[in-house]
């Protein structure tokens, strides 16, 4: 049986939320449903979120409640199929193929470019 020591160590992704309405910052572990917490400086929201982790494990624990755990990287292939319109497609290999790389090299840039900026909002 797991116990909470391995749980804890487990590297759980911690989400730390500024709040600019009501001041100070929301924190969470996506891949615990519930575990969220709040501290008044970023510092305090990670003390808290520790906090708050470990009780979440302890009562899933206590109550023999399933516990996930966090994604990583070897969970990924790095490959997954896409269908899209033939007319895109002519696009993408006409644009790669002016920039001289290969399709895919190609839209990995463009999907890089897309993810960058929407993980930077």
């Amino acid at each position: 049986m797991k116990t909470i020591e391995y749980y804890l160590s487990l590297p759980y992704r911690l989400e730390l939320i500024p709040d600019p309405d009501e001041g100070g910052y929301a924190a969470s572990y996506p891949e615990l449903p519930g575990c969220v917490t709040v501290g008044e400086t970023a510092e305090s929201a990670v003390a808290n979120a520790l906090d708050a982790k470990e009780a979440w494990l302890s009562a899933a624990l206590s109550d023999g409640l399933p516990i996930p755990e966090p994604d990583t990287a070897a969970d990924y292939s790095g490959q997954f199929k896409l269908r899209i319109p033939k007319s895109l497609h002519k696009s993408l290999a006409e644009h790669s193929k002016s920039e001289g790389i290969s399709m895919n090299q190609y839209c990995l840039y463009l999907l890089s470019m897309n993810d960058a900026r929407h993980t930077a909002k």
